[in-house]
């Protein structure tokens, strides 16, 4: 790894993002001897590190991690690396990346011309032939104008700045959001003892274990993850899903968001505005539990469905029952001051920043356009989006198997222009 001066090189290809999807398609180039390099803005693991609070794990079990070259090789295949474990293990594959420069952004992509393109970094100007962009859907931090409104003293943090309960100002936390952050950031205050109010949202969730085993195992033989994007008529609608919230904490557990209700967390539906010191909700909050819960179900039946035609002798489970109901004269506004709000967690999720490339490659929504990764632009490609092919394409257990594919169109690129050269 360095972090050496760039201007004046020449690439056959440059990767520009060094995470788990940079690191897998130079795995997969260089075993194809292909000539490039990966530029980091950062240091491997970044994300990870920075981005995600002190009691962080994974919510797929490790041996999902399936890096090329790289698969997890540790002493607990079904459980769920901490944050910590996760760098590491990062770290550990980027060691064995001699083509990775960190700490060195890339601020400008366009197109050359006569061909190729032209990087602009903080390092100097390089250039490739072919380039492929694999800084992950997660940039930006999205928190809604309506933080504004927050009255003075309440402290306002997105998820990604949270790091632990004692981090935040002694009073009630309000979280906001119930996507996979959403949830475990609220189970680790509720777990601390912080009084927690809970904004909802429409995010199902799913059962850890059913049947025996780890719902993630029973889907993988099930070849749910081995599903292609081009398999549903609304592409689009999956791959903007909202996950599953569940999580791999103390090995593993669901997370019922009717049971932390019993036992003392406050439910809310959605945020819809906040004003004089007050937060306004939705009246949505029994539509969000039950839409969740039957989301829940739905997994579980699929997998009855399966274990009945494949013949598989699997012990039987009785089926959720719900331990907490929301009352019909529930309160929808919450006096900040009243309840002892402290802070605010934002689990709202991010958006992406591609304005550094100028190329038209995206939507009206400044997506990328492409096909499993390839765009109309000839050259330039992405990686590690969600659903770019497979369920798993943002994930440690599909990047490996996108970059693979990338890397043979890579190569094909390569070896007709070397053969329209001869």
């Amino acid at each position: 790894m360095t972090a050496g001066r760039l201007d004046g090189l020449h690439r056959t290809v440059v990767v520009v993002g060094g995470g788990q999807a940079g690191l897998s398609i130079s795995a997969c180039l260089r075993a194809r001897d292909v000539d490039h390099v990966v530029l980091e803005k950062h240091r491997p693991g970044h994300e990870w590190r920075s981005r995600r609070w002190d009691t962080f794990c994974l919510v797929t079990p490790n041996w999902q991690c399936t890096l090329p070259g790289h698969p997890y090789d540790g002493a607990d295949p079904d459980g769920f690396m901490l944050r910590d474990e996760v760098v590491a293990y990062l770290e550990k594959y980027a060691a064995a990346c001699p083509e990775l420069h960190t700490d060195v952004a890339a601020t400008r992509l366009r197109r050359r011309p006569e061909g190729g393109f032209e990087i602009q970094t903080s390092a100097g100007t390089l250039t490739a032939d072919q380039v492929v962009v694999a800084t992950g859907p997660y940039q930006v931090p999205r928190v809604p104008r309506a933080a504004e409104r927050l009255p003075a003293g309440v402290v306002s943090l997105h998820s990604s700045e949270y790091r632990n309960p004692d981090s935040l100002p002694a009073g009630a936390v309000l979280v906001v959001g119930t996507g996979q952050s959403g949830c475990q950031i609220a189970e680790d205050l509720h777990l601390a003892g912080r009084q927690v109010h809970l904004a909802t949202g429409s995010a199902p969730r799913v059962a850890r274990r059913y049947r025996g085993r780890d719902v993630v195992a029973w889907l993988e033989d099930m070849g749910y993850y081995r599903r292609t994007i081009d398999e549903f008529d609304n592409a689009d609608a999956v791959r903007f899903r909202v996950n599953h919230y569940v999580t791999g904490r103390d090995g593993g557990r669901d997370i019922d968001l009717r049971a932390f209700a019993r036992d003392g967390m406050a439910l809310h539906g959605r945020l819809l505005e906040i004003a004089d010191g007050t937060v306004r909700f939705g009246t949505d909050l029994a539509a969000n539990l039950d839409a969740a819960d039957a989301v829940s179900e739905s997994i579980k039946d699929s997998i009855d469905a399966w274990i009945d035609a494949a013949g598989v002798d699997a012990p039987t489970e009785a089926r959720y029952v719900p331990v907490w109901t929301p009352p019909a004269d529930a309160a929808l506004t919450l006096d900040l001051a009243d309840a002892g709000v402290s802070a605010v967690v934002w689990s709202t999720g991010f958006t992406r920043d591609y304005t550094w490339i100028e190329a038209p490659v995206f939507d009206g929504r400044g997506h990328p356009v492409h096909t499993r990764g390839e765009t109309t632009c000839p050259g330039l490609y992405f990686l590690g989006l969600p659903w770019q092919w497979t369920w798993g394409s943002g994930r440690f257990c599909g990047v490996g198997a996108d970059a693979e594919h990338l890397a043979e169109r890579i190569e094909a690129v390569r070896h007709a222009g070397l053969e329209a050269v001869a």
